[in-house]
């Protein structure tokens, strides 16, 4: 067993980080191998995240990621004193994040001969964030680690760029994460290949799909009569019940999370849940609340995104049969109406479909309200299927 076992379809990838890992524990640092600062890219579902915690665990390990030990242990639980996880729940990494990261990567280690701050979405980071970092990331202490990741290097600032080794990461094969599913959730090989095949090969997904029989149905009702709209209402109703679906999927991951840090926090408090909350303290749980509603709206938006990326497989399957591309539909579950919308359209249409999905996308990063988003969305599928 090793840390690297749960990193999917990345060979090049784990052989350049087990290499740095082999030049940071040598007498001597091997400044060819080895860096304090790095940068992992890759599509998502690609596994950046997973790959930087591999990485961060090999380095803490006393024997290279053996996976087994109490540090390795620990780093899986997010918990070994010398790792700084960051992973936003919130629209953007904020400058008070940018500045507790700082401090701590001033600081010695106290168990390992590193210490290793993982910031998953770093591409969040607004300028001044980035900036407040720059100094940390370009001059670390001997003994810190920063590991960034992002979806590509456009999403951070030159500045930053230039300061870290890149590392870049490809779409894992559908038979290497039905592989890990099988391997890590114990399903049977069919169920395993078509959550693979579903979630594009996005490891994340694809766990949530085998994990949660509710995950899968509201990925069947987001796509259930897509290809069939035919008006404006249809269309606007439509994206009414993505929107529906999107906060469902937000407040089924969060629900009992917001309970639970509201309960820790009448404790460590030292107050009844059931007491009225005494004046002085209102704004903790002020605090808490406003947390908690963008975490809500982070949550939201990645359910819609989650649904505009299953709709997009949905349209490439229409253009792949409209092409006679021989390529396995990703929704093979649906073919019938996949071959329908075949026969009704042409590769033109189809194509401007998908593309309207990066549209979407874009509106909704400029802070357009997502049911207005999805309404233009559904709404130009619908007049492009019209002239038909």
């Amino acid at each position: 067993m090793s840390v690297w076992d749960e990193v999917t379809g990345q060979p090049e990838a784990v052989a350049t980080l087990r290499r740095a890992v082999a030049g940071a524990h040598r007498g001597a640092v091997d400044p060819q191998a080895f860096t304090n600062s790095w940068l992992i890219t890759g599509p998502p579902g690609s596994g950046r995240s997973t790959a930087a915690y591999a990485f961060a665990a090999a380095l803490l390990c006393p024997v290279d990621g053996c996976g087994v030990c109490p540090s390795c242990q620990q780093v899986r639980a997010r918990s070994h004193p010398d790792l700084t996880a960051v992973a936003t729940e919130t629209v953007i990494i904020d400058i008070k994040t940018a500045r507790e990261l700082v401090s701590r990567a001033s600081r010695s280690p106290m168990n390992a001969d590193y210490r290793v701050i993982v910031v998953e979405d770093a591409d969040r980071m607004v300028e001044r964030t980035s900036n407040t970092l720059l100094k940390a990331i370009e001059e670390p202490a001997e003994t810190t680690v920063w590991v960034l990741c992002a979806p590509s290097e456009a999403d951070l600032l030159p500045t930053i760029r230039s300061r870290v080794r890149s590392i870049g990461l490809r779409t894992p094969e559908v038979e290497d994460v039905a592989e890990l599913l099988v391997r890590r959730h114990g399903v049977d090989a069919d169920t395993a290949r078509r959550a693979a095949a579903e979630s594009q090969s996005h490891v994340g997904m694809a766990a949530r799909l085998v994990t949660s029989p509710e995950a899968w149905r509201r990925r069947d009702r987001a796509l259930d009569g897509v290809l069939g709209l035919r008006t404006v209402g249809d269309a606007v109703r439509k994206a009414g019940d993505w929107l529906a679906i999107a906060e469902e999927d937000g407040k089924a991951a969060s629900e009992d999370r917001n309970e639970r840090e509201r309960e820790e926090t009448f404790r460590s408090l030292g107050l009844d849940p059931k007491q009225a909350i005494p004046r002085q303290l209102r704004g903790v749980f002020r605090e808490l609340e406003e947390n908690q509603k963008k975490r809500a709206k982070r949550a939201t938006l990645d359910g819609v995104d989650r649904i505009l990326t299953d709709v997009q497989s949905l349209w490439r399957d229409v253009l792949m049969l409209e092409l006679q591309s021989g390529v396995s539909p990703v929704n093979e579950s649906r073919l019938r109406d996949i071959e329908s919308a075949a026969r009704a359209s042409d590769p033109a249409r189809t194509m401007a479909s998908i593309e309207a999905i990066s549209v979407a996308r874009k509106r909704l990063a400029a802070n357009v309200p997502p049911a207005l988003a999805l309404e233009e969305l559904l709404v130009g599928y619908v007049g492009r299927h019209a002239q038909a």
